[in-house]
């Protein structure tokens, strides 16, 4: 279908939603904060417990699974850390295809019951192979989750206000899982009770948690704008309207395999994926092996844990300042530029101060660099596409190149390097170069590309008018 084509349908569409009443500021903002309490709130929580699933298994560790299940020998325990993340890249895109069909409350509900599921099964286990397996199938079930979410956040907001929304869905979810690491402490004094480790206490607490948290979701969770049902047919007007304003695409087109090969071609779609995985492999390194790391520099297995929560509530602080900014400012590679420079700071400290408050000191700063990004990143993409099927395919395809940086983050940080880590900081040095350099890169291009608009040379993404934020 031709982009002319696809304009006319959707005009054709919208005009059963389209209301022709003008709306004083007041009853606009009660409208949004109606659909922020009604999206990002029950998502937040999801993904919060999402994240916990994924990563604690590092508490587990220091909680007594590495001596149990044998995990210090060879490169078990990395190996176990990355086999989540095969299957969580290979599912994404079709799992964002079936989202749209399915349909936003059925879908997320259930991915988040049957993750909750297999976590509190790893409460079972009795071999570091059967935990493995428990792993790659948590991948198979939260591929879907952050990709869907972050396409359905991007569809109900305008360019210059995803940020901030998508900051708070991801750092209310960051600080909640910062503080599974005192939570899963506090659970793993449980040792013992009914004859179980106080390790498994944690798979098995924190699954039931994630099982009962997908069962209200089934009831809390709300659809794309085209097929909401809680707003009233004005306020579903509205929405839809400010959408179409803003860049043309408020009603989804189809995805065939022409438009998913013309998608995949664009080569900034592929610039935004290499950018999530540079943030991920920071986030996803400090997630599993922080407190591996503290522990490491001579402090005790509790403190080790309890020192994990204080770099993310940083982090959030960091993360919405910076959000608010680039909002405002309507501008992102300059502040993913930031972070990304922060981050590298931070591994440096990290890395080779020789003192242990100052190497702390260095994780605040990383955390806060990389967890920063990941959000930024995902703005950042989805500012710069249109219509409703590249989002879907821009979406899983960043994210799940985040995955890759999970397994980065997996296999460099190796037992042998253990207590400093050196070769998998650098290797995460590494990765925020290639930030700043690609996002020089898109920079340049985007600011020729505009420049072409302005003088009527260019039109970009099939819309006239239509600009890139750089």
């Amino acid at each position: 279908m031709q982009h002319s084509d696809l304009e006319k349908a959707h005009t054709e569409n919208y005009s059963d939603v389209h209301v022709e009443l003008v709306h004083d500021a007041r009853w606009e903002k009660k409208t949004m904060r109606k659909v922020d309490v009604r999206l990002v709130i029950i998502l937040s929580a999801c993904y919060a417990v999402s994240l916990i699933d994924r990563t604690n298994i590092s508490v587990a560790r220091v909680a007594g699974m590495q001596r149990d299940l044998l995990l210090d020998i060879g490169e078990r325990y990395s190996i176990i850390s990355l086999l989540f993340f095969v299957p969580y890249i290979i599912f994404e895109l079709p799992s964002n295809i079936v989202l749209r069909k399915v349909g936003a409350k059925y879908w997320l509900s259930a991915i988040v019951t049957g993750f909750g599921a297999i976590m509190l099964g790893m409460g079972f286990v009795s071999t570091w192979q059967q935990l493995a397996v428990c792993r790659v199938l948590l991948g198979v079930l939260e591929a879907g989750f952050f990709p869907a979410c972050a396409f359905l956040i991007s569809t109900w907001y305008t360019r210059f206000e995803t940020q901030k929304r998508m900051a708070v869905f991801y750092l209310t979810a960051m600080v909640v899982s910062g503080f599974s690491n005192i939570i899963g402490y506090g659970i793993s004094l449980l040792d013992g009770a009914h004859g179980l480790a106080g390790w498994r206490w944690i798979f098995i607490i924190f699954g039931a948690l994630s099982m009962g948290l997908g069962i209200i979701a089934f009831f809390l969770i709300v659809d794309f704008p085209d097929k909401s049902t809680f707003l009233t047919h004005e306020e579903k007007a509205f929405v839809i309207d400010r959408i179409h304003r803003d860049r043309g695409d408020a009603l989804p087109d189809r995805l065939d395999f022409a438009a998913f090969k013309a998608h995949i071609s664009d080569f900034k779609v592929w610039c935004f994926a290499l950018l999530f995985m540079a943030a991920t492999t920071g986030s996803y390194a400090f997630a599993y092996f922080l407190p591996v790391i503290l522990s490491g520099q001579g402090y005790s297995q509790k403190l080790s844990l309890l020192l994990s929560a204080p770099p993310y509530v940083f982090a959030a602080i960091y993360t919405f300042v910076l959000a608010v900014l680039s909002d405002r400012a309507h501008m992102r590679a300059p502040f993913i530029a930031l972070s990304a420079t922060l981050c590298s700071v931070g591994l440096l400290i990290t890395a080779y101060s020789g003192n242990t408050g100052a190497r702390y000191f260095g994780s605040f700063l990383t955390i806060a660099g990389c967890q920063s990004n990941v959000p930024a990143v995902i703005t950042y993409s989805q500012n710069n596409v249109l219509r409703h099927s590249k989002r879907s395919v821009t979406s899983a395809l960043v994210i799940g190149f985040g995955g890759i940086g999970g397994i980065i983050a997996s296999t460099v940080y190796r037992q042998i390097d253990f207590p400093r880590y050196i070769p998998g900081l650098w290797a995460t040095i590494g990765v925020q170069f290639m930030t700043l350099v690609i996002l020089v890169v898109l920079s340049v291009y985007f600011k020729k590309q505009n420049r072409k608009v302005d003088g009527g040379e260019a039109v970009i993404e099939g819309r006239e008018g239509f600009k890139y934020t750089i």
